[in-house]
């Protein structure tokens, strides 16, 4: 750089700076602190805290259509990568919410919440070792035992069981919040399935893309060593090298399945549900289509009482018979142990102050809110004096016992029966009731049409057990609540997360957690696919096909070109694709209404289940259950295509635009699966979905449109919908003739859009799966697909006849069918032996 270009480069930086000074300065003038309450942003001269004046200075600079377009790239980054969430009652996935503010925290700051949180996390993993092995806490009048046993989370079942591995907790959470002493204080523990750590992670990578300059300059040390750290953790607690690791979900309609797909996908586990999973000689196993699959290790992500109906709740059908018998056999190491969210009870808060100085032997490094149990005489009458200055939890689980609110209950705010009635059922039954000091949580900013302003928040911080210690995620899970005075925040209440950026004036390391190059054993495997996740495969390929065949119909029924000319020829075969149309659930009846209208409906009716918005709407459900298999782009395209059939259109122009758009992103699909999936069983799947129904749908095209009278008109609609004008114009030089359209929509091998096409490569698909009985005879799907390609190969296309036609089509409805029996079985049917020969 010459010297005059540095210099004005110098100056730019310092003009710059003076904006952004000019502009902190305003944002403080205008920023209103909430009275009594702490705040992350000033501190208590009034000034901005350190941390938060060397971002807004960077941050200041930049102009205000800058920092817009910033935001509406991580806003879109969002909204294509699919990141959602579902809150308690919803019945369809909310698209995620993110502050575009980071919450600062400076290092000195933060190496004492660790400090804290580190300590909370080894006394925890002493009460739960307490509570389920030798018992000498209740038994010497540390713990009531009534505290325990009260909760539904303590399990009998895993009393006197060592958990395998080594460990109750492999991680924890903590809710914190800055307390009224300027201190960190905990809000709550979190040792079931501490969610989060997935959703902070896409909040990361969402922000440090937008701020990249600005994030690099903060010096915010990464979170990826902490979740390769906690990977390693788990490893190495099996009992073999190298061990294969689920995350047990409880599948697609859970509150937080994004985040187990990301988890999934980011560490490198399975993703499974409980129906994927089975007990054989003392071990878990998956249920793959190589037969059963041992597994080591199982992150679970379903609550403790619902993984097994034999020993825990019967009626739950999110878990593994017999996994509780497993573990008391060693068999499988599970984090975190079942029974571990005991300690989430607000009734044990009370008693941690106690318990640290007697396991410890040190106080605790980290207050909590204060908490009386009403199960205790002498703190319920506590409690009652008091009635209105504490909050009413319930003692075990969210809500108060008796009343509607999901939060705490401000006696103070109740009218005088409600009020009598608390008083009531915490005289007659305490247990149930803690009361807890009324907590109004710290502040951070937030952007606000131009401006910050302060809102209450929640740090949920993890912690992550190693064999060198706890290992605590440099940054964490914020929540920001959307009222000014709340006192406790939920996604489900609308609140919005943040991410966490831990500031340091040094340079952040970039050492890695990763093994040595020269450590590693190089692996070509196709790795292990659950019979649920193939099952989805399949029926994503299927749906995906029918959409395609629905819209090609649509374009072919609407086109100018098309069968509306208004000959006879031509009004015959509009009707015959209408009749298709109908047959296919598209619309709902033949009518001479305007095209346009006839087309719209096939299109994007909702009601319709075999329109197109209806089938890519199913694919896109699907798709949701393959989440840690699809990738961003795959999934990006299905959901354009839904918003995009979703849209209402008029007009042919509008009709056939739309159905065009929509195509066009269907062969970008099929191209990205071709191109980007590894050749492995999950690929075969997919592709022998999509061959399945290309061959069906081919079939009823031909039997529709090229029968023994087939004229001209019919004959080239044919050759639209299977793609073949262009073939079929270069081969022959001719109008479209009967034998040979048929030869070229079935049984031309060379034609990727052929009938013997598709069940050439279905053959090549089965063959490459593994054989799952040991007669050592042909299975099944194969023996079908083979008989239907010796069929093809020998036929000859004068003599093709429309009953031929019908038989192959059933045909290839019984090979679907018997694909999903062999290799997708439900129940009884589904536990099998290893694989013997093929694909794993």
């Amino acid at each position: 750089m010459s010297e005059g270009a540095a210099e004005q480069d110098k100056a730019g930086r310092a003009q710059g700076q003076r904006e952004g000074q000019r502009r902190l300065a305003q944002w403080v003038r205008d920023y209103r602190r909430l009275p009594g309450i702490p705040d992350e942003f000033l501190g208590p001269d009034g000034a901005p805290r350190a941390v938060w004046s060397r971002f807004f200075d960077a941050f200041g600079a930049l102009a205000p259509d800058e920092i817009e377009r910033r935001f509406g790239m991580a806003d879109r980054h969002l909204r294509e990568a699919g990141v959602t969430y579902r809150a308690p009652g919803d019945s369809a996935d909310r698209p995620w919410s993110i502050s575009h503010l980071p919450l600062l925290i400076d290092e000195a700051d933060w190496q004492q919440l660790c400090a804290g949180i580190t300590q909370r996390a080894e006394l925890l993993e002493l009460v739960l070792a307490d509570i389920y092995g030798e018992g000498r806490l209740v038994a010497e009048g540390a713990l009531p035992a009534a505290a325990i046993a009260g909760s539904p989370e303590y399990l009998r079942p895993v009393c006197g069981v060592p958990p395998p591995g080594g460990r109750y907790l492999s991680i924890y959470a903590a809710d914190v919040g800055r307390g009224p002493d300027g201190r960190w204080w905990v809000l709550g523990d979190r040792t079931q399935a501490p969610s989060g750590a997935g959703y902070a992670l896409e909040n990361r990578l969402v922000l440090s893309r937008a701020f990249s300059d600005l994030y690099k300059s903060m010096n915010v040390p990464r979170v990826a060593p902490f979740f390769e750290a906690f990977r390693d953790s788990l490893r190495a607690r099996a009992d073999r090298d190298e061990p294969r690791i689920g995350v047990l979900t409880p599948g697609s309609f859970s509150e937080t399945y994004f985040e187990h797909a990301t988890l999934a996908r980011y560490l490198g586990f399975l993703l499974v549900e409980g129906d994927d999973l089975a007990v054989s000689d003392n071990r878990i196993h998956i249920r793959t289509v190589a037969g059963l699959k041992r597994l080591d290790v199982l992150l679970r992500r379903v609550d403790s009482n619902s993984l097994d109906p034999l020993e825990l709740d019967a009626s739950s059908h999110l878990g593994v018979p017999g996994l509780i018998d497993v573990l008391r056999k060693d068999g499988v190491v599970v984090a975190n142990m079942p029974g571990s969210g005991v300690l989430e009870a607000r009734a044990l808060l009370g008693f941690l102050p106690a318990l640290s100085r007697r396991l410890l032997g040190e106080e605790l490094k980290m207050p909590h809110i204060a908490t009386w149990w009403c199960g205790q005489r002498s703190a319920r009458e506590e409690v009652l004096s008091r009635l209105d200055e504490v909050a009413i939890e319930g003692a075990y689980r969210r809500g108060v016992p008796g009343f509607d609110s999901a939060g705490p209950v401000l006696a103070s705010e109740l009218d005088t029966s409600d009020r009598q009635r608390l008083i009531d059922a915490i005289a007659a039954r305490g247990m149930d009731y803690v009361g807890q000091e009324v907590v109004r949580l710290s502040t951070m900013p937030v952007w606000e049409q131009g401006q910050i302003t302060p809102r209450p928040f929640v740090l949920r911080v993890f912690a992550a057990a190693t064999p060198d210690g706890w290992a605590i995620m440099p940054g964490g899970f914020c929540r920001i609540a959307e009222q000014a005075d709340a006192r406790a925040v939920s996604m489900g209440d609308g609140a919005r997360a943040a991410d966490v950026w831990v500031v340091s004036d040094k340079q952040v390391s970039t050492a890695t957690l990763l093994p040595a190059t020269d450590k590693v054993r190089i692996r070509r495997i196709a790795g292990v696919l659950p019979s649920r996740a193939a099952d989805n495969l399949f029926w994503l390929g299927r749906y995906l096909e029918r959409a395609e065949a629905t819209l090609r119909l649509v374009r072919a029924l609407g086109s100018p070109s098309g069968p509306n000319k208004g000959t006879a020829a031509s009004l015959q075969s509009g009707e015959r694709i209408q009749r298709l149309l109908v047959a296919w659930g598209a619309i709902s009846q033949t009518s001479r209404a305007a095209p346009w209208r006839i087309t719209a409906e096939a299109l994007q009716s909702a009601e319709r289940f075999g329109s197109a918005l209806s089938l890519v709407r199913a694919a896109q459900r699907t798709a949701t259950s393959l989440r840690e298999r699809l990738s961003p782009d795959a999934w990006q395209v299905i959901t354009e295509m839904a918003e995009r059939l979703a849209y209402q259109v008029e007009g042919d122009d509008g009709v056939l635009s739309a159905a065009e758009l929509t195509l066009q992103e269907l062969a970008s699909l099929a191209g990205l699966a071709q191109e980007n999936m590894n050749r492995a069983a999950g690929w075969r799947f997919l592709d022998i979905g999509r061959r399945t129904e290309r061959a069906i749908n081919t079939t009823r095209f031909t039997r529709q449109f090229a029968y023994d009278e087939a004229g001209d008109e019919d004959l080239d609609i044919l050759l639209t919908l299977v793609d073949c004008q262009i073939t079929y114009r270069s081969r022959y030089l001719l109008a479209p003739i009967l034998a040979p359209v048929r030869d070229l929509a079935v049984l031309d091998g060379y034609n990727p859009r052929s009938v013997a096409f598709q069940v050439t490569t279905l053959n090549e698909h089965i063959a490459a799966l593994p054989s799952l009985k040991e007669h050592g005879l042909i299975e099944k799907p194969q023996r079908l697909a083979v008989a239907m390609q010796a069929m093809l190969a020998t036929a000859e296309a004068e003599k093709l006849e429309v009953k031929t036609l019908f038989a192959l089509e059933q045909d290839l409805l019984s090979l679907a069918e018997a694909i999903g029996q062999h290799y997708f079985p439900h129940g009884p049917n589904a536990a099998r032996p290893e694989k013997l020969t093929g694909l794993a």
